[in-house]
């Protein structure tokens, strides 16, 4: 189900299938992906449900450092892409070689987003990163759940008790919106765009056409 990217350097992946779901907190997006496993898995794909930071014992470790204990953007940085690198070579590099789907809460672009847009860290730091940590490996699609950073934060504030990412202010959410939508602009082919403004079920209408329109026949048609 890989495709071919036009991004030089970029692997396809190995057989599987790799989808990253992305967007600011508040965004909707968790509900989501486990309506898509749950829909893969009844359409027979074998499928491995995961998230970042996080996915192996040690990713876990440094999630939690990560979320809250106060740091620099840059250690913060180097501790995320850290705990990808586990978690890509432990978790998700053997499942795409196996040929099993992979969905991810949020990967690579996060980085960028929140390291990069929200503290500051250099685009051109987090792009070597990257480009050490991942040697080429990114998803074959990213579904990147947009949404204006006050709307988000209203739903953050009836829904759960802040990290200390959630806790951050509006306008430290409008820069990780447009760290995400710099990403999509630099790879417009990997990622389609869902307005999280709409309701749940279009929402999830728009995450099933996107990934039809990527691979016909991939989700059993609903009955």
């Amino acid at each position: 189900m890989s495709r071919t990217s036009p991004v030089p350097g970029r692997q396809e992946a190995a057989g599987g299938t790799f989808i990253s779901f992305e967007g600011i907190d508040g965004a909707g997006k968790t509900t989501h992906i486990d309506a898509l496993a749950a829909g893969l898995r009844a359409s027979g794909a074998e499928v491995v449900l995961t998230r970042e930071p996080g996915g192996t014992p040690l990713a876990e470790s440094l999630r939690e450092l990560v979320l809250h204990q106060p740091m620099d953007a840059l250690t913060e940085a180097l501790a995320v892409f850290a705990a990808r690198r586990d978690h890509v070579q432990r978790v998700i590099r053997p499942a795409l070689q196996r040929g099993q789907t992979v969905i991810c809460d949020r990967f690579a672009d996060a980085s960028f987003a929140y390291q990069g847009g929200g503290n500051g860290c250099p685009w051109a730091v987090l792009q070597q990163l990257e480009a050490w940590v991942l040697e080429g490996l990114q998803p074959d699609l990213t579904l990147l759940f947009d949404l204006p950073a006050e709307e988000a934060a209203r739903r953050r504030a009836a829904a759960r008790h802040p990290d200390r990412f959630e806790s951050q202010d509006t306008d430290f959410f409008e820069r990780v919106r447009s760290a995400y939508l710099r990403r999509v602009a630099e790879d417009p082919s990997r990622f389609a765009l869902i307005d999280a403004q709409q309701t749940p079920a279009d929402v999830w209408q728009q995450v099933q056409n996107a990934c039809r329109q990527r691979w016909p026949g991939l989700l059993s048609p609903q009955p």
